[in-house]
């Protein structure tokens, strides 16, 4: 690998776990300020609240997902993605076994 650059692979949605989620970071870019991450999902046990110190952009690479955001549903397929900003609740309520995200956090 060079030096001034980095290569990866993203890992296969097939390695979810049954339930609950593995994150992994692909790279923390601007000195931290900015942190990449790929999420695998497995099934939830139950729903997850969440509300970030930084803002996400997120996108469903595969799988399923149907989340809460302030007080409306939203159903998310392969290929879709949102932009929750900074202190934003959100609720995730089901997850596709074997679904994979890409997110993307920048402090605001």
């Amino acid at each position: 690998m060079g030096e001034d650059w980095l290569r990866g692979r993203l890992a296969d949605a097939a390695g979810a776990p049954a339930t609950g989620e593995r994150v992994g970071v692909l790279a923390s870019l601007a000195g931290g300020g900015v942190r990449v991450e790929q999420i695998l999902s497995g099934g939830l046990a139950e729903p997850v609240d969440y509300e970030q110190a930084e803002d996400e952009w997120v996108v469903l690479l595969a799988g399923a997902a149907t989340l809460v955001v302030g007080g409306e549903t939203v159903a998310l397929t392969a290929g879709d993605w949102l932009y929750l900003p900074a202190g934003v609740p959100h609720r995730l309520v089901a997850t596709e076994p074997g679904s994979s995200w890409l997110a993307v956090y920048a402090a605001s």
